[in-house]
């Protein structure tokens, strides 16, 4: 009989996908984290043009060199980073820049933080890289408290932050950011920044990459939710010289490099206009509205999240089970953490008319 190794045994598939088998034939999809827009007409023309143009080969391992610099262009006009091309690796995917994060940082017992509720993928990816995953509370608001956070810090290597996050879709505050960043730097703690929704920030707030506070931080991205590209598989991370220089030798044995299809695309898209991302966001932010008020209605109490296209609603099982069995998915919060079983997450990554006929479902067994 086959022996797996205790890294993989010790892990459990997504609950948010395993959730999707059991949904009605019938059912409205507020469960899924994907856009509904189709991806920008001239980054899709621009990954036709390299089909044509036979761009179809390997790239170089950290990615193609146009795309990079346009990144580096980006980290400069939108977050004040100074990344440089050389600094850059283009992923196939968030999922796979933090992957090779985790790997690149975590020795066998090293204690990894993360946000519960948080995404799925960080806990898993601490222990497959060996590291020994810990959550860390969230206030009842769903926000960071640094100072209750200093002292999990101490002893650990790596801290993921998320903002705006998923799947509480909160956006943590400037000093927030400042102050957890700074203080892992004073114990040589890493952090990894997940920032794959910075776009999608609403009521006129801004996002604040956290590797504006420190030199000892990890930044993820990807074009996935920026422009609708979730299936091109597109993403990237930037770091020090001495982090890209170890990290790439993890993306170039699992991976080799990003699908040069995509690469080419994205390009198009971080050197053209974001007129097409902010429409995205506008539609989402009504969306939020529309939702978070038919929920409030039904009588939902939570504060009102400023980012991503989440909301993570208090509610007990029986509450769920009737809201599925009405034909509405949703996502159940244990999926995301052990302090989140009393919760839901709703995505509105979903047509106004689908979260309308979501409502009235809702309202009719609420």
């Amino acid at each position: 009989m086959t022996e797996y190794s205790r890294r993989v045994t010790g892990i459990e598939m997504s609950g948010i996908r395993k959730f999707f088998q059991k949904a009605k034939p019938d059912s409205v999809n507020l469960g899924i984290g994907q856009p509904d827009f189709p991806t920008p007409k001239h980054i899709k023309k621009a990954g036709i043009e390299a089909i044509e143009n036979n761009l179809t080969g390997y790239t170089f391992n950290y990615g193609v060199p146009e795309l990079r610099e346009a990144l580096s262009k980006k980290f400069k006009r939108e977050n004040n980073l100074s990344y440089s091309a050389d600094q850059i690796i283009v992923t196939a995917g968030a999922g796979e820049a933090l992957h090779i994060a985790m790997q690149t940082l975590v020795d066998e017992g090293d204690k990894v933080l993360f946000p519960d509720p948080g995404f799925v993928s960080y806990r898993e990816c601490a222990v497959l890289a060996g590291g020994i995953p810990e959550p860390f509370a969230l206030t009842e608001d769903l926000e960071i408290d640094p100072e209750a956070l200093k002292s999990m810090i101490d002893d650990a290597k790596v801290i993921v932050l998320n903002s705006p996050g998923n799947p509480t879709g909160t956006v943590e505050s400037v000093d927030t950011i400042r102050a957890v960043v700074e203080y892992a730097d004073d114990k040589g703690v890493t952090v990894i920044s997940d920032e794959v929704y910075e776009h999608f920030i609403y009521d006129g707030d801004k996002h604040v990459s956290a590797a504006a506070f420190g030199d000892n931080v990890v930044t993820i991205n990807a074009a996935s939710k920026t422009f609708s590209m979730t299936g091109w598989r597109l993403g990237f991370i930037a770091g020090s010289e001495d982090f890209i220089e170890q990290s790439v030798k993890v993306h170039q044995y699992c991976q080799t490099c990003a699908t040069s299809i995509s690469q080419y695309a994205a390009i198009a898209g971080y050197t053209g206009s974001m007129d097409c991302v902010w429409e995205m966001r506008d539609e989402y932010e009504a969306r939020r509205n529309l939702l978070y008020d038919g929920l409030t209605n039904l009588g939902f109490d939570f504060k009102k999240p400023g980012g991503a296209f989440y909301l993570f609603v208090p509610m007990n099982e029986e509450t769920f089970k009737k809201i599925i069995d009405a034909g509405v998915i949703a996502i159940p919060g244990d999926a995301f953490g052990e302090n989140s079983k009393n919760y839901a997450r709703f995505s509105y990554a979903a047509s106004e008319e689908n979260i309308k006929e979501a409502l009235l479902r809702m309202k009719n067994i609420i």
